[in-house]
């Protein structure tokens, strides 16, 4: 073999075991840098600039509800521009040309018909024809007055109908809300607690109606958008515990007023009412209710008084809410459900927004049917 050929193959071999070498001893390093390599605590974040834009923290924005006073004059107005049954027959008589018997029987038919009940119906036609047989409607500005003067007193304006929110001991005053189904009780609740927001009253909602899915989860959307919190339980819960945690829940934070919420009652099942007795025997071992108020929807008539006569034989109602007075309702219930409870109507329903809850006045009521 060549000599040159010698010198290549061992210079190959030198530069071949080098590189090897120079491989090994890289990864020897390496796994010694690993080993003794110290983990670092993570750098803290790095304040913001002088001037720089910084995210604000969420805020859970709250609506101001609107106050009563307001709501008052909206009352008279929705009703004057109402098509009910007893605003027609009232505005009727007044333009009628002449009195006579036929226009007073067809009065009379018509006061029947808007539900505001034969006896009270009775009374005012002999209170009109007495005093009008004489000038009868040839002075209308006087015609009006005596009208407006009738029903004021037939709608009762010696009434209490602020709410009883006085509770002795420092206890919150507590609201039940009853009602049979489809009347709304949940959204007059949330409401209620608007207005009484608006009066400076701090509140608590018990979300007692715990057979409907949605009830609860309404209620709380209601509560949460003027800062009221509400007591909730699982659905299918107890409703009197759920209610009693309710109370419990307002006694412990010093609330002035707990609102219950109850599930929609049919008044024939008598189940659900011994039920709904349950749940004020419950909560009065944690503080006296101070009122019970029956929702009643305005355009069930005769309906709705049936129902308020058994409500008020298990509850002890001690006010009346009538919702949706304007638009179909006929008006006449305002009357007649108040001579047949014996307790007054303390607030109204004018339409579906938020502050559509108005308290109730004798003469706001007659002014708005009068169109005055």
């Amino acid at each position: 073999m060549p000599v040159d050929l010698i010198l290549w193959i061992v210079l190959a071999v030198v530069v071949l075991v080098g590189a090897v070498s120079a491989v090994v001893v890289v990864r020897r390093r390496q796994a010694l840098t690993r080993s003794h390599r110290v983990e670092l605590p993570p750098a803290a974040p790095t304040p913001p600039r002088p001037g720089a834009d910084v995210a604000p923290a969420p805020v859970v924005e709250t609506e101001a509800p609107e106050e009563a006073g307001t709501r008052l004059a909206r009352l008279r107005r929705r009703l004057s521009g109402s098509t009910n049954v007893l605003a027609q027959a009232l505005l009727g008589i007044i333009s009628s040309d002449k009195l006579d018997a036929d226009t007073w029987d067809d009065f009379e038919a018509t006061l029947i018909g808007s539900d505001l009940g034969v006896g009270p119906t009775g009374e005012l036609v002999e209170n009109l024809r007495r005093e009008l047989s004489i000038d009868g409607v040839a002075d209308p500005q006087r015609a009006r007055a005596v009208l407006r003067r009738e029903l004021v007193a037939l709608t009762d304006p010696s009434l209490d109908r602020d709410l009883d929110l006085d509770s002795a001991d420092g206890l919150p005053a507590v609201v039940l809300v009853v009602g049979v189904n489809g009347t709304g009780k949940t959204t007059t609740v949330g409401k209620l607690a608007r207005l009484l927001v608006a009066e400076g009253k701090t509140v608590l909602l018990g979300a007692a109606d715990t057979f409907r899915a949605a009830a609860a989860e309404q209620l709380q959307t209601w509560g949460d958008r003027v800062g009221v919190e509400t007591v909730r339980g699982a659905e299918g819960a107890d409703p009197a515990s759920v209610a009693y945690e309710a109370v419990s829940a307002g006694v412990e934070k010093g609330v002035d007023v707990v609102l219950i919420d109850t599930a929609g009652r049919l008044h024939n099942k008598s189940n659900l009412m011994d039920e709904l007795g349950k749940i004020r025997r419950v909560i009065e071992k944690r503080a006296p209710i101070t009122e019970t108020l029956l929702l009643l929807d305005a355009t069930t008539g005769q309906n709705g008084l049936i129902q308020a006569r058994v409500f008020n034989e298990v509850t002890q109602v001690t006010g009346i809410v009538l919702s949706k007075l304007d638009g179909s309702a006929k008006g006449g219930i305002v009357v007649s459900v108040q001579r047949e409870l014996g307790v007054p109507v303390k607030f109204v329903g004018l339409g579906e927004g938020a502050d559509d809850l108005a308290p109730f006045t004798a003469e706001g009521f007659v002014d708005g049917l009068l169109g005055g």
